[in-house]
């Protein structure tokens, strides 16, 4: 069984106390509204895994200083930035159980706020001369975007291979991962190599993290927060359908794809489509896929010394692959 949260971030629970006070002083605006919309977003704010791994990466690789505060403000900022910019995209009207930028304020002054805290980011940098972190995090939202494009082409035609699927979870989630295990070893001043060991690292983990939340769509209903099925209902390709689709013959994978293209609104083919991935050995092959990411992320680990750092990274992949929520 993982560990909960706060056990794993407990060397870290001061530091993550004070980047808290950090981050809420980066987004702060003297427009009263832009204030009060920032506010929210600090508000309604997730499991911040995020600067969990900035900032184990940094002490694992040296120590966490004033560049690993920066380094996780930065990614907190330009992750937030294209999240409030994702809800407008995708017309979604809730975030994390509360309601979106967009659903209160509407598109225009969404938009609007997600490029105030991407200068906001950007500034941080820039002033402070972290280039090296801009470039590791900028690559980060470049791919993230190519990422958002490749699916949103690739949907279409629902035609995903699962060689296409992995490039767009790479992209899409696994490369911001990346980047703030990648950030954190280079606020401690890592080598390049080390930089390098840390970003694949991450990687291996955002390829986990992804694949757990595409087999929570096949769970139980009010399990992390979404009903089961959402993913259909959004015409979303996952791996358990993929591979359940790959062992289809042509009349069943028909069959399967027109409800996800024409009936995906009805709860009851949704379930016929539920029942098919878990009759397709979807999940099992979906399962399979992600330890073997974890098992990746732990040979990448076992590179460095003994620390608190690595035994709270070594937890929070187990947690990534074991979560319920």
């Amino acid at each position: 069984m993982s560990q909960s949260l706060n056990e794993i971030k407990a060397p870290i629970a001061t530091v993550m106390d004070e980047f808290e006070q950090k981050f809420r002083a980066s987004m702060k605006s003297s427009v009263p509204l832009l204030d009060r919309i920032t506010h929210y977003i600090v508000k309604r704010k997730g499991k911040q895994m995020r600067p969990m791994f900035v900032f184990l990466s940094s002490g694992l690789l040296g120590s966490i200083n004033e560049r690993s505060y920066r380094a996780a403000t930065l990614i907190e900022l330009l992750h937030t930035a294209t999240l409030v910019h994702d809800d407008v995209v995708d017309d979604s009207n809730e975030r994390r159980g509360f309601f979106s930028l967009n659903a209160l304020w509407k598109n225009k002054i969404a938009v609007l706020v997600g490029d105030y805290l991407l200068s906001k980011g950007l500034l941080l940098s820039v002033d402070h001369e972290d280039h090296d972190l801009l470039k590791i995090v900028s690559g980060a939202v470049r791919v993230m975007s190519e990422g958002e494009l490749l699916q949103i082409e690739k949907a279409r035609r629902l035609d995903i291979s699962e060689d296409i699927y992995f490039e767009i979870i790479r992209q899409k989630t696994a490369s911001l991962i990346a980047s703030c295990c990648a950030g954190g070893a280079c606020a401690a001043g890592a080598s390049k190599e080390d930089v390098a060991r840390m970003h694949q690292f991450g990687e291996c983990i955002g390829m986990a993290f992804q694949i757990k939340d595409d087999l929570f769509d096949y769970g139980p209903d009010g399990v992390i927060g979404k009903p089961t099925g959402i993913d259909i209902k959004e015409s979303k390709m996952t791996l358990p359908l993929i591979h359940a689709l790959s062992k289809a013959d042509y009349a069943v994978k028909k069959s399967i794809i027109n409800i996800i293209k024409n009936h995906n609104t009805e709860d009851a083919r949704v379930k016929e489509v539920i029942a098919f991935v878990k009759k397709s050995g979807g999940m099992e092959y979906a399962t399979e896929k992600m330890m073997d990411y974890q098992k990746q992320a732990f040979q990448i680990l076992d590179y460095f010394p003994e620390s608190i750092y690595k035994t709270s990274l070594k937890d929070l992949v187990r947690y990534t692959t074991e979560r319920t929520h």
